[in-house]
């Protein structure tokens, strides 16, 4: 597929542009060869084409932004109307009964989102201001973190579900900036072998799996990616799909509830 690009001065060039390294966030990769670009994204083989992968244009530098006509207003509003009708997929996804041994009564699943005190949809339980429940792991995939004295926010999530792949580098920022008072789990239902396949994007916070599920039962999540945060004394302050329009968890809502509900 042959694409136009515009460059840094006045010439065009067609897809095919090769860069020697093209660095997103943390990701380095060499010997690119650029397939497209779309708002959002810049689609590329490296590795002399051993490798295929696409990069945010948000997480590049600004000089290739500018190289790539990277405009964050329109970006935004293309990632709200993928977000969204990602979520409903996964929402389909997930509300699909698991098999179940002949013989035995699968059970009705909520699938309809709910809503809550506050007017906003939920695909889970409400747990707003009350005690959350006891977070079961059934193996941790990296060293257990430490939540004393800490708040946690606990990521229902699954390698197969694009917008709980989406909100890996926003919890990996969370997890940077403000990793001395909040403690991010991501825990999925997966198997261990599922989860570490994962390696695009790379998390950088602590995973575990509970193949069980119990705790993603007991908050009776339907939808996923699903966020909890709870402050030190086990009270959940905030709660939903992360990029629910109108009600999106960002860097400043974060901030807030840390330093509201510090003691």
């Amino acid at each position: 597929m042959m694409v136009v690009l515009g460059l840094l001065s006045t010439m065009s060039l067609q897809a095919g542009e090769k860069l020697p390294v093209l660095e997103a966030g943390n990701d380095v990769y060499s010997n690119v060869t650029v397939l497209s670009v779309s708002a959002t994204d810049v689609f590329f083989i490296y590795n002399n084409g051993k490798g295929l992968a696409n990069a945010k244009l948000k997480s590049l530098s600004p000089d290739l932004q500018k190289h790539f006509h990277y405009d964050p207003g329109t970006a935004r509003k293309v990632e709200q109307k993928q977000t969204l009708a990602n979520a409903e997929y996964t929402r389909l996804a997930t509300s699909q009964p698991a098999p179940q041994p002949p013989g035995e009564i699968q059970p009705q699943v909520p699938v309809d989102p709910v809503t809550s005190e506050a007017g906003k949809k939920l695909w889970a339980n409400s747990f707003l201001n009350r005690k959350a429940p006891d977070l079961i792991v059934e193996k941790w995939l990296t060293p257990e973190p430490d939540c004393r004295g800490k708040f946690v926010l606990i990521d229902f999530w699954a390698t197969w579900c694009p917008p709980c792949r989406e909100a890996i580098p926003e919890l990996n920022a969370y997890h940077e900036q403000f990793g001395d008072k909040l403690v991010i789990i991501g825990i999925s239902d997966e198997t261990e072998e599922a989860v570490r396949r994962l390696v695009n994007p790379r998390i950088e916070y602590s995973i575990a799996i509970d193949t069980q599920a119990r705790t993603k039962n007991a908050v009776g999540v339907t939808g996923i990616p699903h966020v909890l945060i709870i402050d030190p004394q086990g009270i959940v302050r905030w709660e939903g799909f992360p990029f629910l329009q109108g009600y999106e968890l960002n860097e400043k809502v974060v901030a807030d509830i840390l330093a509201r509900y510090s003691s």
